[in-house]
């Protein structure tokens, strides 16, 4: 058990970070103030759901995945940066709504760009394959039980925690207000840009450094 614990302590402290459920809340605030409370409960649970079968299939398929449909892992970057960097630029730049369009029904943010690629994007991706990639080469020091009970548990314990960040959106907004959550799309918009771009940049980055001289 203490080696169960220990994986699932080591799993959370290297996802976590990469995952960020802070950022994945600040951009649910800016992009679910015209939902009810219902539509935003069922979109955190939806979005957790998501991000908990992201990180298991790409801990037991991704490298089946990629190596099938010949994806590479900067390729993975520059197509998740080019994700970001469009919701970036229709945050800084929202359509003006028109009558129409009031009436629509919002669109479901949960799966993009919640769960992918703010929470489950391409370095969290990387990262469980890269983790799996070592498991099957043998490179593991823990017993094969430990690692695949870990790799349920520290996705699972995982979507909790975002599920439970985002839940907490609905008093964040009371605190900052209409013009607050404005400001905090607008502000999230220019980062995702940034983000983006940065993550485009480093997919170029690695095809530039494993280019065949």
């Amino acid at each position: 058990m203490i080696a169960l614990f220990n994986s699932v302590s080591l799993g959370l402290i290297i996802l976590l970070p990469l995952a960020n459920p802070i950022t994945t809340v600040a951009l649910f605030i800016a992009l679910s103030h015209n939902m009810t409370k219902q539509e935003k409960n069922r979109e955190a649970f939806l979005a957790s759901v998501y991000v908990f079968f992201i990180i298991v299939i790409s801990f037991y398929f991704g490298q089946f995945i990629m190596k099938t449909f010949g994806i590479s892992i900067p390729g993975l970057r520059i197509a998740g940066g080019l994700i970001v960097a469009y919701i970036g630029f229709r945050m800084l730049f929202p359509a003006k709504k028109d009558e129409n369009t009031q009436d629509k029904k919002e669109e479901s943010i949960a799966f993009v760009p919640l769960a992918m690629p703010s929470t489950a994007g391409p370095g969290t991706i990387a990262m469980v394959i890269s983790i799996a990639s070592s498991v099957s080469s043998g490179q593991a020091n823990s017993p094969m039980w430990v690692i695949y009970t870990a790799s349920i548990l520290v996705p699972l314990i995982l979507s909790i925690i975002l599920w439970f960040s985002l839940r907490s959106a609905d008093v964040i907004m009371k605190i900052v207000g209409q013009n607050g959550v404005d400001a905090i799309s607008r502000i999230m918009g220019f980062l995702l840009v940034c983000m983006g771009t940065q993550f485009m940049i480093n997919g170029v980055k690695e095809i530039v450094i494993n280019f065949p001289n």
